[in-house]
């Protein structure tokens, strides 16, 4: 499934379109691999409506791989033909940078995102770099272990950024793939801090609350106290007031979003110092992943364990999938199936 062109998601047609492409094949230092399962994210409706555009199209989505190797590059040593892995947003980095230097490849100018400068998962093949591949712990399922991948692991890093201490209290704005899995973590992390949802949909407030949420509202509900960290998910302006809003004095609000959709924009105008900065609060976004956070957090899933859960779709049900992401018909995460 490719797409063609940028622009605003399409309901009715679909944005991505099917299409008939040649096996890649890999080359130096690159492994080959079939796609069993891709993870659905909202960084595809990013793509497709322009907030983080790809360079070239047309060009095939999806960063939530897990497949199986099955030829390799020269050079290319890190994993056998045969070996199960799974491929992340960052599809490669320069290596030599500072950043790279210190293993913050995420903010390396040359940083490429699988799915965007590079073609991904809603293809039968992909290829990749060997050093920016993953082992699946054998506890996971193809499909349980796309969405840690990226929705799990850029969960990972929110918490890290949002600086969280057990018996503190962590908001979470949206409540989608990523959240989830945050909920997961926290459980098993800092069984001691009590956990606030803000959520337009019901269903994803319901959710919350089966998963232990110790309060849930809708995104501009006020809390019964102030919060220590909130970390926002949703693509949206106004959620990012709200949040700052319901912090403490000192309080940290991470955003956890590659982009901002426009349709909102206005209400930042309505920014009001003293309620919403004041009192030195502070604001961090999330930028990308590295590796070492899928490496990370790939591990520590398999410890808790964290099994996501998980709705199937096929290849071709795609434009359906991400339909159902922008119009915020969530329960866990959305995968699709490539092969069997």
């Amino acid at each position: 499934m490719v797409l063609k062109k940028t622009g605003l998601f399409d309901a009715v047609g679909g944005s991505l379109f099917p299409a008939e492409l040649p096996v890649p094949v890999p080359g130096a230092g690159e492994i080959l691999v079939k796609v069993s399962v891709c993870g659905v994210c909202h960084t595809e409706l990013d793509e497709i409506e322009g907030r983080t555009p790809p360079p070239v199209l047309p060009v095939v989505p999806g960063h939530q791989i897990v497949g199986t190797v099955v030829e390799r590059g020269e050079g290319a040593r890190i994993f056998a033909v045969g070996a199960r892995v799974g491929i992340g947003w960052i599809h490669s980095a320069c290596g030599t940078c500072a950043f790279c230097r210190e293993g913050r490849e995420n903010l390396c100018a040359q940083f490429r995102a699988t799915g965007r400068d590079a073609d991904g998962g809603y293809a039968e093949y992909t290829k990749v770099r060997g050093e920016f591949a993953y082992p699946v712990p054998v506890i996971f399922t193809d499909a349980q272990a796309a969405p840690l991948l990226c929705a799990g692991a850029i969960g990972y890093r929110s918490l890290r950024l949002a600086g969280i201490r057990d018996g503190g209290t962590l908001g979470l704005t949206g409540f989608g793939a990523s959240a989830h899995l945050v909920m997961k973590m926290l459980r098993h992390r800092y069984p001691g801090t009590r956990v606030f949802v803000f959520a337009r949909s019901e269903g994803e407030r319901n959710f919350a609350r089966d998963l232990g949420a110790h309060w849930a509202g809708d995104t501009e509900d006020v809390p019964p106290e102030k919060l220590d960290s909130i970390i926002d998910t949703t693509p949206a302006w106004k959620p990012v007031l709200c949040a700052l809003a319901n912090l403490r004095s000192g309080g940290r609000l991470v955003i956890n979003a590659i982009g901002k959709e426009a349709r909102d924009r206005d209400s930042l105008f309505s920014l009001d110092y003293p309620a919403h900065l004041w009192r030195e609060k502070e604001i961090k976004s999330v930028a990308n992943v590295t590796r070492r956070d899928i490496t990370e957090f790939l591990e520590l899933a398999a410890e808790i364990p964290i099994k996501p859960e998980v709705q199937e779709l096929a290849l071709t049900d795609a434009n359906k999938a991400l339909g159902e992401l922008r119009a915020r018909k969530i329960r866990g995460a959305k995968v699709l199936r490539i092969t069997s």
